[in-house]
C-alpha cells in the first residue's frame, strides 16, 4: 500500500502514453510527403536548404540550452521539437534561399522564438513563423525570388499569388487548379516556399496527424472554411476583381499554416471553443491580407496575429470549474 499513490493532475488528461518526443517525430512523420515533393522538384537546392536550416536549428538548440545551464543538452536537443521547427521553416523559405539565410531564420528561431520565453512549453509565438516573418521583412528579395523547379535554374517566377496581386484576376483565370493544388509545374508561375507547392501532400500529412489524433480536426477545418467562405463572398460580388474561392484553396501556404502551424499546441488556445475563435481569426486575417494587404500571401501574419490573443481568448473562454 506504501508505493499507492493517488497522484491529482489538471486536464488535458492523456489517453494513451505518450510524449513530447513521440508527438514530435509524428510530425517529422507527417511532413515527409511534403519534403519529398519539394526534393523532388527543386532537388540539389530543396536538400540544401533543408538540411541546412535543420543543422543550424539543431546547433543554435544546444548553444541556448548550454547558456541556459541545461544538464540535459542532447537529450533534449535531439527530443524532435528543434527538428521539427529547422523542417518546418525549412519548408517557408524559398529553393534559392542561401545557407548563411538558413543559420539566420534559425538563429531567430531558436532565441527570440523559444529560449528567450525559456524554452520549450514556454514560447508564445511558433519559432517557425518569428523566423519567416524575421527574415520576409529583413531580406524581402531573397525571400520573394522563386523558381519553377528542377528544369529552371536562372530564370526566376511570381506565384500564382502574386501575380494576382500584380497583374489581377484575368492573368490567374486560365491557370489550371488541379496542378496548382497537386504542386505541378505550370507555365510561367513559380510554386513560392518549397512546403507550399502541393497542397495535396500538405493535406496527406495533415489527415494522418488528425487521424493519430495529434491536432484536432477543427482547427485547420475552420482555418480552411473562413478563407472559402470569406473570399467567395468577394468573388461572388465582383468576380471581375476577385478570385474564386478555390483559387485561394490551392495557392499559398494555407494548408501548410492550419495545418502545421495554427495547430501548435503551445501558441494556440487551450479549449475547445477557443481554438475555434483562433482558427476563424487565423481565415479571416488571412483573407484580409490576401484581398486587400500589401503582400500577396498573409498565413504567417495571421497566425501571429492570432497568436498574440491567445491569453486572452483562454480567459474568455476558460471553463467553469466542476461544481461551480
Amino acid at each position: 500500500m506504501a508505493d499507492n499513490k493517488f497522484i491529482v493532475k489538471p486536464a488535458p488528461f492523456l489517453k494513451k502514453p505518450t510524449d513530447v518526443k513521440m508527438i514530435m517525430w509524428t510530425v517529422v512523420l507527417a511532413l515527409i510527403p511534403t519534403t519529398v515533393w519539394a526534393i523532388y522538384l527543386y532537388r540539389l537546392n530543396a536538400v540544401i536548404v533543408i538540411l541546412s536550416t535543420i543543422l543550424f536549428t539543431e546547433l543554435f538548440e544546444m548553444l541556448f540550452l548550454k547558456i541556459r545551464g541545461s544538464k540535459k543538452v542532447i537529450a533534449t536537443s535531439f527530443d524532435g521539437s528543434a527538428f521539427v521547427t529547422g523542417l518546418l521553416l525549412a519548408l517557408n523559405l524559398p529553393s534559392s534561399a542561401p545557407w548563411w539565410l538558413c543559420a539566420a531564420g534559425a538563429f531567430v528561431a531558436m532565441l527570440f522564438g523559444k529560449h528567450i520565453f525559456g524554452g520549450l512549453g514556454h514560447n508564445p509565438f511558433n519559432p517557425a513563423l518569428i523566423a519567416r516573418v524575421f527574415l520576409l521583412l529583413s531580406f524581402p528579395t531573397l525571400m520573394t525570388t522563386w523558381k519553377q523547379g528542377m528544369s529552371v535554374d536562372a530564370m526566376t517566377y511570381a506565384t500564382p499569388l502574386g501575380i494576382l496581386k500584380t497583374d489581377g484576376i484575368e492573368a490567374v483565370k486560365s491557370m489550371d487548379l488541379w496542378r496548382l493544388f497537386a504542386g505541378l509545374p505550370v507555365s510561367g508561375v513559380g510554386g513560392g516556399s518549397i512546403g507550399e507547392i502541393s497542397e495535396l501532400a500538405v493535406l496527406i500529412g495533415g489527415l494522418l496527424l488528425i487521424v493519430l489524433r495529434v491536432i484536432p480536426f477543427f482547427i485547420p477545418l475552420v482555418f480552411i472554411l473562413t478563407v472559402y467562405v470569406f473570399t467567395w463572398i468577394f468573388n461572388a460580388a465582383n468576380p471581375s476583381v476577385y478570385a474564386s474561392p478555390m483559387f485561394h484553396m490551392v495557392t499559398g501556404g494555407l494548408f501548410l499554416g492550419a495545418f502545421f502551424m495554427a495547430t501548435d499546441m503551445v501558441t494556440t488556445p487551450i479549449t475547445p471553443k477557443g481554438k475555434i475563435i483562433f482558427a476563424f481569426g487565423c481565415g479571416l486575417i488571412t483573407s484580409l491580407i490576401r484581398l486587400f494587404g500589401a503582400y500577396p500571401e498573409g498565413v504567417s501574419f495571421a497566425i501571429l496575429i492570432m497568436e498574440t490573443l491567445t491569453p486572452t481568448i483562454d480567459k474568455v473562454t476558460k471553463l467553469k470549474k466542476f461544481g461551480a
